[in-house]
């Protein structure tokens, strides 16, 4: 665990690249490069279909819009395919929005919002150099229970 400022950080949990079509992606990442799926989901509030591959205690995660309307397909139309955010994993995220908005981070959400994996939050590009940063709660954490997550993320 690393702790900035108050603010504990224990693993960058994934990194995630924007693809056009995540069937074609998957040959690439789960085929060419051999790294395991662990989760395809539609994230339909989202409009995306996710994945995710392990690497090691991290993870790759491609997301595929499946709307024009969304913030990821305006990334992709604008900036092609590639890399879109880099996510650390916290105790608490509620908590750790909070330090940073003190600290004068611009945060795209205020509070945890129920994520493929657990609570989650967005911190705005322009308050981190020009990357989009994700916040989420290691299991169990306080966000969890007001979220009604109950032990599985995706099982709710």
């Amino acid at each position: 665990m690393v702790d900035v400022g108050g603010r504990t950080f224990s693993r960058v949990h994934h990194v995630a690249v924007v693809v056009r079509d995540i069937d074609s992606a998957l040959g690439f990442y789960r085929d060419t490069l051999g790294l395991p799926v662990s989760l395809v989901l539609p994230i339909e509030p989202d409009e995306v279909v996710i994945a995710f591959l392990d690497v090691g205690e991290s993870k790759v995660e491609l997301v595929q819009p499946t709307s024009g309307s969304t913030g990821v397909a305006r990334f992709l139309e604008k900036k092609g395919e590639g890399f879109h955010h880099v996510c650390f994993e916290t105790p608490d995220v509620d908590a750790t929005l909070a330090q940073l908005a003190q600290d004068g981070v611009e945060l795209i959400d205020q509070e945890a919002r129920r994520g493929a994996e657990g609570p989650v939050a967005f911190l705005h590009p322009r308050s981190c150099s020009g990357v989009l940063v994700e916040l989420i709660e290691q299991p169990g954490g306080p966000a969890w229970a007001r979220l009604g997550y109950e032990g599985d993320p995706l099982t709710g």
